[in-house]
Parts: C-alpha cells; sequence; structure tokens
C-alpha cells in the first residue's frame, strides 16, 4: 500500500512539475528512499529539478516552484488522512549547474529514478559520473542504513581525485 501511494504521489509530483515548468522543464528526477523504494510513513521525497531560465537564488527558486506545491496540498492532505505523514524536498538546478556536477548525484548514481528526461540530459549526466566513479575504482560502502563512497580505494598522498 505505501509504495503505491507514493508511486500516485510521484504521477501527481510529474503532473504538477510538467504543468508549471512547461518547455522549460529538462529533467525530474526522484533520488533518496522513493526512488530507492525503502521510504517509510514519515519519508520526505527528495527530487531534483533541472529547468532552464530559473530564477536566481534559491528562494526565488522556491516561490516559483510553490504553484506545484499548492496544487499537491489535496493530494498530500489525504496522504497524512491515511497515516502518511511526507513533504516534499525539492532541489533546483539550470542545466549549467547540472552539468557542473553536485555531491548530491553521487546519491542519484546508483538510485535515481527519473521521471521525466528530456533528450535524456540528466541520465547522460548520471553515466559520465558512473562512468568517473568506475575508472576510480570507488565503491559505495554501507553501514547500517547509511552509505558513503570511497572515492578512490588506491588512494597514495598527492593524488587528485576529480569527478
Amino acid at each position: 500500500m505505501l509504495k503505491e501511494k507514493f508511486k500516485a504521489l510521484e504521477d501527481v509530483l510529474l503532473a504538477e512539475t510538467e504543468r508549471c515548468y512547461g518547455e522549460r522543464l529538462v529533467s525530474l528526477v526522484l533520488f533518496g528512499s522513493a526512488a530507492r523504494g525503502t521510504q517509510r510513513f514519515d519519508s520526505d521525497v527528495d527530487f531534483l529539478i533541472v529547468a532552464r531560465d530559473l530564477p536566481r537564488g534559491r528562494l526565488k527558486r522556491v516561490r516559483e516552484f510553490q504553484a506545484v506545491d499548492e496544487r499537491l496540498g489535496p493530494f498530500l492532505g489525504k496522504l497524512r488522512g491515511s497515516g502518511i505523514n511526507t513533504g516534499l524536498s525539492p532541489v533546483f538546478k539550470a542545466p549549467e549547474e547540472a552539468e557542473e556536477g553536485s555531491p548530491l548525484f553521487l546519491d542519484m548514481v546508483e538510485d535515481a529514478k527519473i521521471l521525466f528526461d528530456r533528450d535524456g540530459f540528466f541520465a547522460r549526466r548520471l553515466e559520465r559520473l558512473r562512468e568517473r566513479l568506475k575508472a576510480l575504482g570507488a565503491k559505495r560502502i554501507w553501514r547500517g542504513n547509511a552509505w558513503y563512497w570511497d572515492l578512490k580505494p588506491d588512494y597514495k598522498p598527492g593524488d587528485v581525485i576529480e569527478l
């Protein structure tokens, strides 16, 4: 039941994000527990929006997203009524910013769920990161429910690690 409700939320999120950003939307990517299918009744939905012509600054980007948030309000209310206390945790990037990369993308390289990806933009970005991690011999190491990356297991002082 929980996974089905989160899937329905994904569908509504995608529709409303497309409605808000229109042709500017480049990618919508889930990450974290919702993408891995390990969400709980109180898990947030973490996602990345890549869109052209975003306003400068996080607060302006959040304000623009408020239209999506407001339209999702009734759906989130229904989820709360069934004991699912989830929230939305968006991250916003322009395509140029996404191309520069982010440590956040390490959380997506194995577990991202791409809901929308115009011309395969973000899938290509993740593939380049995967290839770089493979070239470094990087390994994701799990400790309980958390993990970290050993980016270069054969690291020697003076080595430079670039992703």
